[in-house]
């Protein structure tokens, strides 16, 4: 397989050269850095894996990750939507400071991540990781944008937001090697499934660490089951497939199968990493890129996918590394997607770009049983004007005109509007969220926020629909 390397890799490389780190990293300590496999599943809610309590099917694969390694609580996504999330991942920082963070989801216009931004990927290759994106990209299309053009040295999948899963389209033909159109038959979570397992195998032939990022689709619409091939016939005859998105097809039995196909195709890929002798070198992270959509369970939460309810951006979080993380841990921190690469990096033992410092943390002392320090996350989204922050126990949340303030530790349902019992609680956080929003990219009126029916909304959040 040929490894292409990036224009921003090279460019990356002299940034990472200057400031590879001789201390704090576990493997460079030891002398053996640790290969990363990253994956990441498209709009599975919080309660979706049986590990995390979904009642109706079992992920005994991922269920065994768990019990491997350790489970978090209270891990979130940077946004309620997976573009904006999948940005913050890659750069370690909010979305907001880019212009295509405020796209949620990037949809239409020629918008990506400059070359000047340092990814983890790229900064991963400049510290002599073998790198590659099986999957989703989703965060910019050719020929500016893609994964080759940001630090991944091979990429094969998908560069918009979904795709069927037999046809592999949505408007067009949507699949890809490296930056070359491809055709391919099968159903897409077995491709990236054996894709990535293929991948493992070479990569670890050329006896060099590795980052892996493998991006399901699922359980992202079109709602498809395995062996479902008449309903994908039957989607591709319809030309309204973005209203599709919201209202068509599906059902819990579907989604069910759905899930458990990405849990299977898990094992498959953990399954290859023990064959190659991979799995104690092998820092292993799963999780999603926001919360559930219509058949996800989100339970104790309420809220999904676009929403700042707790259902919208709390995410099932599970990493595995033998001998370095406890087996059968669940922690409680609060972690977000932006800490994967100041964690993954020093692990790696490599650090962030001075110029572009990461608003995420090192999370390792949660993966030790240690404390994070208190810090406060944030959140925004166009739709309804939502805003939201936490802090310790708190949250604070705004819809509309209507602002409250949750403890989420002892209502996780968020239905006790504490504002005027704590209203000194209820001010800080408040401030807190406008003080760190003047420091982010102004809202774009003309970037696109995906909007579920106006009807839904209205009569989910009690208010009229936003005009805005």
């Amino acid at each position: 397989m040929p490894i292409q390397v990036s224009r921003r890799t090279l460019l990356t490389g002299a940034i990472a050269g200057a400031m590879t780190l001789r201390h704090s990293s576990v493997g460079a300590q030891s002398g053996t850095r640790p290969n990363i496999l990253f994956i990441m599943a498209d709009d599975l809610g919080y309660a979706d894996l049986s590990c995390y309590g979904r009642p109706d099917f079992e992920t005994p694969n991922l269920d065994r990750l768990a019990t491997q390694g350790m489970r978090f609580t209270s891990a979130y996504a940077n946004s309620a939507v997976c573009s904006a999330t999948r940005l913050a991942l890659i750069t370690g920082r909010y979305q907001y400071r880019l212009p295509a963070g405020l796209e949620e989801p990037i949809a239409g216009r020629d918008i990506g991540i400059p070359t000047e931004v340092p990814t983890l990927p790229a900064l991963l290759g400049a510290a002599g990781y073998q790198t590659a994106l099986i999957g989703k990209w989703h965060l910019g299309r050719l020929p500016k944008y893609g994964p080759l053009q940001s630090g991944y040295q091979h990429f094969w999948g998908f560069r918009g937001g979904a795709v069927d899963y037999y046809t592999h389209a949505n408007h067009g033909a949507d699949l890809w090697d490296g930056d070359t159109a491809i055709a391919e038959t099968g159903y897409l979570t077995d491709l990236l499934g054996d894709r990535a397992s293929k991948l493992i195998g070479e990569f670890a032939s050329l006896k060099r660490p590795f980052f892996l990022s493998l991006h399901f689709s699922a359980p992202h619409w079109p709602w498809e089951a395995p062996g479902d091939v008449a309903e994908s016939d039957r989607l591709a005859k319809r030309k309204d497939q973005d209203a599709l998105m919201s209202f068509d097809g599906g059902s819990q039995a579907i989604y069910a199968a759905m899930v458990r196909r990405l849990d299977e195709q898990v094992g498959r890929v953990l399954a290859e990493l023990d064959h190659q002798g991979l799995a104690n070198n092998t820092i292993v992270v799963f999780t999603s890129d926001n919360g559930g959509e219509r058949f996800a369970d989100t339970w104790p939460f309420t809220g999904r996918k676009t929403e700042l309810l707790e259902g919208g951006i709390r995410i099932p979080a599970i990493v595995r590394w033998p001998g370095h993380v406890g087996a059968g841990i669940t922690s409680d921190a609060q972690i977000m997607s932006m800490d994967w690469l100041p964690t993954l990096l020093a692990r790696a033992g490599t650090r962030p770009a001075a110029t572009y410092p990461p608003d995420g943390i090192d999370i390792w002392a949660a993966f030790e049983g240690g404390s994070l320090p208190e810090r406060t996350l944030f959140w925004r989204y166009k739709a309804h004007k939502q805003q939201a922050c936490r802090r310790g126990d708190w949250k604070y949340l705004q819809i509309e005109k209507n602002r409250f303030l949750f403890n989420v530790v002892q209502d996780p349902l968020e239905r006790a509007n504490m504002k005027e019992r704590e209203p000194k609680r209820f001010a800080e956080l408040s401030s807190a969220w406008k003080a760190w929003n003047t420091t982010m990219l102004k809202l774009d009126r003309k970037s696109y926020t995906h909007y579920f029916d106006s009807r839904e909304l209205a009569d989910h959040f009690g208010v009229p629909p936003s005009d805005d």
